[in-house]
């Protein structure tokens, strides 16, 4: 019963969710600054600027050589000129010549300073929102996603690519926008010097746009693998580093090493393949590129020596036609740049699109404060449709009753809790709190009523204070210490240092397992929640701990409604029912004694971990 999830993103993707155009990749960056509107306009307003001042770049030099050294009359456009300056002084016409060259390029700076600030501000905001737009969805994602995907790939996508994405719409997008920019002006003033030679520039385009284009498939193939490399040396990485104490215990630092360099020089050869078809590219478009400057360079030499072309308009022609390939060129030297980011895109929008998201059906309704009543009515749940987990499961839970869960492994337990808080949606059948589905309640409503203890209680990296207060950041000092006193874990916190705000190492590595499983209890009492779940939480515990913590568990369990799922059965061995699972089905139900009585697989697993646990005692 998994929901559904749409996004409507604001650029132009196929049937895949891919980027259907490069055209529909820039409309795509676009639309994602339409917050911040003001700052773009500011950006293209600086932009024409930069684009107008191109233009006139070229002409002071024009009229040094023409109207300076060659003598020849100002052009129309600048006959005004000589109304204000005397235009037979060459000297002072020289000057106003310079004089303008430097205006012009002081203006251009300053709108490349605008523009290229104003566009880093709008990129980097854009990347906020985009890593937090990922970080929401995730969040907000089935746990059947993680069941299947690397956190390490997606950290590398929040980080890298996102990053990517950054850089292109900071600086690749604003080099595109102002060639573009600049080429609409450009061509018109090149066909007014000389309309054949611009007609030879304009049919030469095509080739090379046909040219990179061919080879930005290949590019963008190559820099998919780099990005796949990469992500996959970042798992490893990652799961090294995590796991640096059963690294260091097994001594098995070459083999980690070895790992890393295996995927380290897949990605090197990647890197290098890429880089090989980007370097084929730029060389081809240079020299078809030359080759048409030539052309224009013998045609206009002979124009220039019969008289009908002048050698300041035949430089200028020459400055437009450079700066009239220069985005092609860019667009060849670009091509990596390009293929990478749509690539990053890509491995977002995979993310983006994904719709196994657990939903909230419209006007969900917060449940408030429950009183703990729990029905199963007829469930059944599957991670895929080859393996059923849960079949046909009916089970009903009275507010304050205690109830255990046993079973082999993989029978179900673990999974039959994680449908009650909706980590996970059941294929079949519902779940009613309170005579209300679940699925009728906001989610975080729903997991506000719900505390768990778990096998291996996580902390976090920071104080024993903000571990506690994790589920209600809210609590007051007096509610984080009288959990702390409830959970048996508040004598040991006095002696420390610095008491509350002694910090704990990542994952709680400086804790003991029972004092990690006592600050859990802690954070479990201070969210004071009417149901509490308890997935074998002494299971990893030894017989001192198990001790001390069972003890702060009875405290916690009065007034709530409980559910154990145990592996050790002398921790739910006083419960009011116990559930039986074999093959996600219920095999028997009562109490300890009546199962005993029964003799069937309860009885059978009980007697086992008697005779384990005598055998044990024996041998110490």
């Amino acid at each position: 019963m998994q929901g559904s999830f749409t996004k409507k993103n604001n650029y132009a993707v196929k049937s895949d969710g891919k980027p259907s155009s490069f055209t529909g990749l820039i409309s795509w960056a676009i639309s994602l600054s339409r917050p911040y509107r003001k700052y773009v306009w500011v950006i293209l307003s600086a932009m024409l600027v930069e684009a107008l001042i191109g233009l006139a770049t070229p002409w002071p030099l024009k009229i040094i050589i023409d109207n300076v050294l060659g003598h020849h009359p100002l052009p129309k456009a600048l006959v005004w000129m000589g109304s204000v300056f005397h235009s037979e002084n060459n000297p002072e016409l020289a000057a106003v010549a310079a004089l303008s060259f430097i205006a012009i390029t002081a203006i251009g700076s300053f709108a490349g300073f605008i523009d290229n600030y104003y566009n880093e501000k709008v990129a980097q905001y854009v990347a906020n929102d985009l890593r937090k737009k990922m970080y929401h969805h995730m969040q907000h994602l089935s746990l059947s996603y993680y069941d299947s995907h690397q956190t390490g790939k997606l950290i590398s996508t929040i980080t890298a690519d996102v990053s990517t994405v950054q850089d292109f719409a900071s600086a690749t997008l604003l080099n595109i926008l102002v060639d573009c920019l600049t080429i609409t002006g450009m061509i018109g003033i090149m066909f007014y010097l000389d309309s054949d030679f611009t007609l030879v520039a304009l049919a030469v385009t095509p080739f090379l746009l046909f040219f990179v284009a061919r080879f930005k498939k290949a590019m963008k193939k190559a820099q998919r693998e780099v990005r796949k490399d990469q992500s996959d040396m970042f798992i490893v990485l990652q799961k090294g580093l995590e796991s640096i104490r059963s690294v260091n215990a097994f001594g098995r630092q070459d083999y980690e090493e070895d790992r890393l360099k295996k995927v380290s020089l897949e990605t090197v050869n990647a890197a290098l393949k890429a880089r090989r078809v980007k370097s084929v590219l730029s060389p081809v478009v240079a020299i078809t590129v030359s080759a048409c400057t030539a052309f224009v360079l013998w045609r206009g030499a002979g124009l220039v020596m019969n008289g009908a072309m002048t050698i300041g308009a035949l430089t200028v022609f020459l400055w437009y036609m450079n700066k009239f390939f220069s985005p092609v060129q860019d667009l060849a030297k670009m091509t990596s740049t390009i293929a990478q980011v749509t690539v990053a895109l890509e491995r977002i929008q995979s993310i983006l699109e994904t719709n196994t998201v657990t939903t909230e059906i419209p006007n969900a309704i917060n449940p408030g404060k429950l009183k703990g009543e729990i029905v199963f009515e007829e469930i059944s749940f599957a991670y895929n449709a080859e393996t059923t987990i849960i079949k046909d499961f009916n089970l009903e839970i009275l507010p304050g009753q205690r109830i255990g869960i046993c079973g082999p492994t993989g029978s179900g337990k673990s999974t039959i809790v994680s449908l009650i808080a909706r980590f996970y949606d059941p294929t079949e059948g519902r779940i009613v709190m309170d005579g209300t589905d679940i699925s009728e309640f906001t989610l975080d409503g729903l997991r506000e009523q719900i505390a768990f203890v778990l096998q291996d209680t996580i902390l976090f990296y920071g104080s024993i204070r903000e571990n506690i207060a994790y589920g209600r950041p809210e609590a007051t000092e007096e509610e984080i210490i009288e959990a702390a006193k409830l959970a048996n874990i508040y004598d040991l916190i006095e002696k420390l240092p610095h008491g509350l705000d002694t910090l704990v190492g990542e994952r709680g590595v400086t804790l003991s397992g029972g004092e990690r499983q006592r600050i859990g209890i802690a954070r479990a009492v201070v969210r004071n929640s009417p149901i509490l779940i308890l997935d074998e939480p002494t299971s990893s515990l030894d017989a001192e701990s198990e001790k001390i913590v069972l003890e702060a568990l009875e405290k916690l369990m009065k007034g709530r409604t409980v559910i154990i799922i145990a592996h050790r059965l002398n921790t739910i061995r006083n419960v009011d029912k116990i559930i039986v699972l074999t093959n996600g089905e219920v095999a028997e139900e009562g109490t300890h004694d009546e199962l005993i009585r029964k003799g069937k697989i309860y009885e059978q697993l009980y007697h086992m971990q008697l005779s384990d646990e005598s055998a044990v005692n024996t041998t110490n």
